[in-house]
């Protein structure tokens, strides 16, 4: 093990191992000056009264009538959130006055940190400032009150909600949003803009360690001190000017590095590479907002691809798309009350700001964020998806007018969170028929993380009860796997084709193809080298599923299997997905099981 951690380390980057070592030691010893920060916030209204047109734009009521924590709403209260309670394990934060760097990452009596930050990324905030745009001027006052009551409970630097660069990131963008929509930008209240530069003085210097995870730490991050800087620099504070540069170069650098040439992001993540490209988007929209310069020319490019990335993984019917990679619960920008998992609104907003195109032509709430952002919708439109190879980052998509199937294949620059190599997806109609099992939390027990991070919760291939790469902490695997051979997408008048395979570190060998046709995907998997038994999952859509021999039958699908060699079991049990964060439901799951060498073919007639 010790091999594969050395080899995992070379993987991760020294630069960045050698950025957190320096970061902690600089924490741990005082030398970074995070320690040394302190901060007062001006008393007075934080959002001053509204002076612009009403707007009849539709307002995200999710905040104003209940608390709504990871995109659903949890309890019918107006009350103010309790700042330091879980919503996740309803566990209150024991130490509330020390110095954030003093407490530990993980609690297990709290369980996950995530309960306790949700509240405090200030959704409601934007939630608040729609309905003041709106004419209900009540919200100023709930408003000012909910975030001096933040203040109170969260003094600048003490206790969890300051612990980490990213949640304080998210929470200046947020803010800038909401000054957006009350056209407040450029004659901010003194007490706003002092809560804004508390916040740009904790990320700043330790800005590193973001830069160390290569995710969307860093981002989020850049995106902060831009924001924040050039927010403080426009009405007249001169210190504004360093954080916007700092914020500026740093956009570039986390373009250039973790977004690939075909628009994938660093995290193998639908709902993180969301929160990539909102965060980008918030960034141009101030950027467009302030007359400040454009962005370098690559920096758009990149993120031009990125949009049509999340383009061609969300289904355009449901707005819904592969709960690829971690998935932690993760929206922003709540300019609408779709569900949590359309990601259309996020792909309109990019396309018009980034491709000045529609991505999708007919009305609806995904429109939503323009309304919102006064952006006019372009008449141009992208082009209708099609099947395609992602080779830099590792998707292939095929299509046909209904259909849609994804197979994922190892192409890791950066480190993958989760044993789901040569996974296939397959939606119809924009249902998800054949699906990822998700994430469900980081901090519920080793059991969640080993189930929904292992192969068990994928539609693969498990060998001898082995995992595709060893686990090495919460958040990191080894050994990542490489793509041994690849067939490049073959597109035919009525199907399309791809095939791909791996090796692992026991030699075991998985060779998948899959065709789709106008009413059939066939998937075939040639596995070999494997000591005693080879598992085969396909997690199903929840419904009528009936298994007779080797025919699972649905009222709307027929699924066959097929084997050169014995089957020596076909059974149709139960499994586990989480579609939202912290949240599972059963599903039934098709398990072929052999014990020698051979092909499995598995036929799904729509």
């Amino acid at each position: 093990m010790l091999k594969v951690k050395i080899k995992t380390a070379f993987a991760l980057g020294l630069k960045n191992l050698g950025r957190v070592f320096v970061y902690q030691l600089g924490v741990k010893s005082g030398l970074n000056k995070v320690k040394k920060i302190e901060s007062d916030i001006e008393s007075g209204d934080f959002f001053l009264p509204y002076t612009g047109e009403i707007k009849n734009h539709v307002v995200n009521k999710q905040w104003l009538g209940s608390h709504c924590f990871f995109g659903n709403s949890n309890s019918k209260t107006t009350s103010i959130p309790k700042w330091h309670k879980s919503c996740l394990t309803q566990n209150v934060v024991k130490d509330t006055n020390q110095p954030w760097y003093l407490l530990p990452d993980f609690d297990e009596d709290l369980g996950d940190i995530k309960g306790v930050w949700e509240a405090s990324r200030f959704e409601w905030v934007i939630n608040f400032a729609q309905d003041i745009a709106a004419g209900n001027y009540e919200s100023l006052n709930t408003l000012n009150v909910w975030l001096q009551d933040w203040i109170d409970h969260n003094p600048p630097y003490i206790g969890v909600n300051w612990k980490c660069g990213q949640e304080a990131s998210i929470r200046i963008m947020h803010l800038a949003m909401a000054a957006k929509i009350l056209g407040q930008q450029q004659n901010t209240s003194a007490a706003l803009l002092s809560l804004i530069k508390a916040h740009l003085k904790r990320i700043s210097p330790t800005v590193m360690y973001a830069m160390a995870q290569d995710n969307n730490h860093g981002t989020s991050e850049a995106a902060a001190l831009y924001i924040g800087g050039s927010w403080l620099a426009t009405n007249g504070d001169s210190d504004g000017a360093y954080w916007q540069q700092k914020g500026l170069q740093l956009l570039n650098n986390r373009a250039k590095r973790l977004i690939c040439s075909d628009g994938g992001f660093s995290q193998y993540s639908v709902t993180y590479h969301r929160v990539m490209l909102d965060t980008y988007s918030m960034t141009e929209v101030w950027r467009q907002d302030l007359l400040l310069p454009k962005f370098r020319s690559d920096l758009y490019s990149k993120i031009e691809s990125a949009t049509l990335w999340l383009y061609n993984m969300a289904q355009a019917q449901t707005g819904d798309a592969p709960n690829l990679g971690a998935n932690d619960g993760a929206r922003l920008l709540p300019l609408t009350s779709t569900d949590y998992r359309d990601f259309r609104p996020s792909v309109q907003l990019a396309a018009y700001l980034f491709l000045n195109k529609a991505a999708y032509v007919e009305s609806g709430d995904w429109d939503l964020p323009l309304h919102w952002l006064n952006l006019n919708k372009p008449i141009s439109s992208i082009a209708k998806a099609e099947s395609i190879d992602f080779k830099d980052s590792g998707y292939a998509l095929l299509r046909n007018d209904n259909a849609f199937a994804l197979l994922n294949y190892p192409k890791f620059k950066f480190r993958p969170s989760q044993c789901d190599v040569l996974h296939v997806d397959f939606w119809l109609d924009g249902q998800n028929i054949l699906r990822d099992g998700g994430t469900y939390s980081y901090n519920a027990g080793q059991q969640f993380i080993d189930y929904y991070g292992g192969g068990a919760s994928h539609n693969t291939v498990q060998f001898d009860d082995h995992e595709q790469m060893p686990r090495l902490s919460r958040f990191l695997l080894g050994d990542w796997l490489k793509t041994k051979n690849v067939t490049a997408l073959k597109l035919e008048q009525d199907k399309s084709s791809f095939s791909a395979s791996y090796r692992d570190r026991y030699s075991c060998e998985h060779m998948r193809s899959i065709i789709l046709s106008s009413n059939k995907l066939d998937v075939v998997d040639t596995i070999n080298n494997f000591n005693h038994k080879a598992v085969l999952r396909w997690r199903l859509q929840p419904g009528e599923w009936t298994l007779m021999g080797q025919c699972l039958t649905h009222p709307l699908y027929k699924l066959n299997i097929s084997s050169d060699v014995t089957i020596k079991r076909i059974q149709l049990v139960t499994g586990f997905e989480s579609r939202y964060y912290y949240q599972q439901t059963e599903l039934p799951v098709l398990e072929i099981e052999i014990e020698h060498a051979g092909t499995i073919k598995t036929e799904l007639y729509f």
